[in-house]
């Protein structure tokens, strides 16, 4: 778009009245128009299932979403119908910040993230707030001034301490919300430590009764384009923060949230007083807030233990107290893995191994008795190299250091020369079949043993590479450092290494003009641990691979594959 200032129109719960709502779009445009996206906030399905015979009109295409449309939260009759098909289609598998498309012009912002619309920076959270006995979403307006708001706006149910936490702490200078039924917009309001203010804008629900405003449209400057002065402006009815959610009560309300709960399964993870006095065994417990998420706002006053590998297990779908008591009450009923999962010489998805052999059985070393040996390809003095199983796409290969080592960056130089002696070979065999070769690797820290990912892509794909790694970062809200090197990669990797602190987990991609992509991860940072595959899988047009789980292949085909990549791969190894 030509214009500086992108116009957005934003919208409460739905409730499954999409055809009123898109009637009343095709309304506004007409009149006022043309905006270049709708937002929905709140509850996009019905409570009932008459209207979803209105939502299956767009979705199987008799009738057209007018704009690019945006909603959140998975709840409402045929949510998990209609959601359920959209994610299984092949264009919404791979990297996704920016919505699954359910059909032309209508996406659904899963979960929370936050991603980019005409230089605007949306961070979304959807579902259901937990306090709301009547079921309501997570719209809040939390120790608002309520001297302007109408009746309804500061009801306890719509008080969620989470989300206010949350939107004091990144500061956003809109905030959107629905679920209270009545539209209203507050004075805006300095925050802190930030030069900007936020302006606050709640919605009602289409088709509502009271003929409460249910639409209404912005037109926000990307921050990035405007002067200091813009940004320091504040309008003369500026008011002090309203949120005054402190981290003591957040703490507490999410502690009376748990141990209200009887179904929880968290309640004996909780720091109470009487189980501080037990002494400093909890210290042995892991902590399920940084478990779960990667950060925990008790920090370092935290009982509990904040460990990177159990994080790790957790985001592959291992028990929480399998990974914290060594076992779990529910048995065959529990829905999670009840065995370690690593990522093994198979690439890209996690592989079990019992808790006995933590440590000490390892799918990537040579001398376990789990390792897959008919995926290896060759063997050197110090490393060895083998097919990726689920690979992405035919003769995914591995890198992988035959010594126990938790990552390729910090080696010793033989095993560092060997690796490039390998990165060279591949390079001069894909080349010969008119390809290129993408290295990758994520550096999680106490993960048991490296592997650096080699993906073959055509020529004809180099060009676009670092554009869809830097687009993926954007999504995910941070940019890549770069390392250029002039085609050398040894080069490349000294300057890595030297930047690397051997501390912090990292990732980074090693591309075939030289260049070198890195990003160190916070830890408090949900990165997908998946994020290369994902990234190369939409690269190259196949977005059905990127989950490892759609690439099975039987053995015998895993011994054919190993067999021709062996046979062609013969006068460039360096093994031989």
């Amino acid at each position: 778009m030509s214009r500086s200032a992108p116009r957005i129109l934003l919208c409460g719960d739905a409730l499954g009245h999409i055809k009123l709502l898109f009637k009343r779009v095709l309304s506004v445009t007409k009149s006022a128009g043309p905006f270049d996206a709708l937002l929905i906030v709140g509850q996009f399905f019905p409570d009932s299932p008459d209207l979803l015979s209105d939502l299956s009109d767009f979705i199987d295409g008799r009738s057209t979403v007018p704009i690019p449309t945006y909603f959140i939260g998975d709840y409402g009759c045929g949510a998990g119908q209609f959601l359920s098909v959209a994610s299984q289609h092949p264009s919404n598998r791979g990297f996704k910040t920016d919505g699954l498309q359910l059909c032309p012009n209508l996406f659904w912002l899963r979960g929370s993230g936050r991603f980019s619309l005409h230089g605007l920076n949306v961070v979304y959270l959807g579902g259901k707030s937990s306090p709301d006995a009547e079921g309501n979403g997570s719209g809040i307006m939390n120790g608002a001034d309520t001297s302007a708001a109408p009746p309804g706006a500061m009801v306890p149910s719509g008080c969620d301490p989470v989300v206010a936490e949350l939107v004091a702490e990144i500061k956003p200078r809109y905030h959107i919300a629905g679920t209270k039924g009545i539209f209203y917009t507050r004075e805006p309001y300095i925050n802190r430590d930030a030069v900007h203010v936020t302006r606050f804008i709640g919605l009602a629900a289409v088709g509502n009764k009271e003929k409460q405003k249910f639409i209404h449209a912005i037109s926000p400057t990307p921050a990035s384009t405007m002067s200091a002065t813009d940004i320091h402006s504040k309008p003369s009815d500026t008011t002090l923060s309203p949120y005054t959610v402190t981290e003591k009560k957040s703490h507490e309300a999410a502690k009376r949230s748990v141990n209200d709960d009887p179904n929880s399964q968290y309640w004996r993870y909780d720091v109470s007083k009487k189980r501080q006095r037990q002494g400093g065994a909890d210290r042995e417990r892991l902590c399920f807030n940084f478990t779960s998420s990667g950060s925990c706002p008790r920090g370092e006053n935290c009982n509990f233990r904040h460990d990177d590998d159990a994080r790790v297990q957790y985001q592959r779908n291992v028990c929480f107290d399998f990974l914290n008591l060594g076992k779990c009450e529910r048995g065959p009923d529990c829905k999670f893995n009840h065995e370690f999962m690593e990522e093994g010489m198979h690439g890209s998805q996690n592989t079990r191994t019992s808790r006995r052999s933590s440590g000490k059985s390892c799918w990537f070393c040579l001398s376990s008795p789990d390792v897959e040996s008919h995926l290896i390809l060759s063997v050197g003095e110090s490393c060895y190299c083998a097919l990726a199983k689920g690979p992405l796409v035919e003769h995914h290969v591995l890198l992988i250091p035959i010594e126990h080592h938790p990552h390729t960056l910090t080696v010793p130089p033989d095993v560092e020369k060997e690796l490039g002696m390998f990165k060279y070979a591949l390079n001069m065999y894909f080349k010969n079949q008119g390809m290129e070769v993408i290295f990758f690797e994520y550096l999680l820290q106490n993960i048991s043993h490296a592997n650096l990912q080699a993906i073959p892509i055509p020529f004809s794909k180099v060009p676009n590479a670092q554009r869809i790694f830097n687009l993926a970062a954007k999504r995910l809200g941070f940019e890549f450092a770069i390392i250029t090197a002039q085609e050398d990669s040894s080069e490349g990797r000294k300057l890595l290494k030297s930047q690397f602190d051997g501390k912090s987990s990292v990732f980074y991609v090693e591309l075939p003009d030289g260049i070198i992509l890195w990003h160190s991860v916070d830890e408090k940072d949900k990165f997908p641990v998946q994020f290369g595959r994902e990234v190369l899988a939409g690269l190259l047009n196949v977005a059905d691979r990127a989950d490892w789980r759609n690439c099975k292949m039987n053995k015998e085909d895993e011994i054919k594959m190993a067999e021709t990549f062996k046979k062609g791969f013969k006068e460039f190894d360096p093994a031989l």
